[in-house]
């Protein structure tokens, strides 16, 4: 219910990117839903150990913060690797910086890019 009494409705995605659900966990679009079911089967198959959705990286320069950025998943593979996974159907200007400046400011972690 909103403030006065009104059912408050969803707003619709300016991309037309419809919110899933997979395993009780939402998504933000279908796309990275079918990642996460991706990722899932790896994890079956040995190759992955465990993942994470949404990890936060803080983006700081000259130590100063300059904003989070949520990247959709954190990857550990069986080996020992960590990959950092952005799924992307449309990318904004906004994002674009904060790809660049997280990438800038870690480069010694792997960035992917899934599209």
């Amino acid at each position: 219910m909103g403030r006065w009494g009104r059912i408050r409705r969803e707003k619709p995605n300016k991309f037309s990117a419809v919110k899933q659900t997979y395993n009780g966990c939402s998504y933000d679009s279908k796309k990275e839903a079918e990642y996460a079911k991706k990722l899932d089967w790896m994890k079956k198959g040995n190759l992955v150990m465990k993942w994470e959705r949404q990890h936060k990286i803080e983006v700081r320069v000259e130590g100063v913060h300059i904003c989070n950025y949520y990247i959709d998943f954190k990857v550990y593979f069986i080996n020992g690797s960590v990959e950092y996974h952005e799924v992307k159907g449309y990318s904004t200007d906004v994002w674009r910086l904060k790809w660049k400046l997280a990438k800038a400011c870690y480069p010694n972690r792997i960035f992917k890019l899934i599209k």
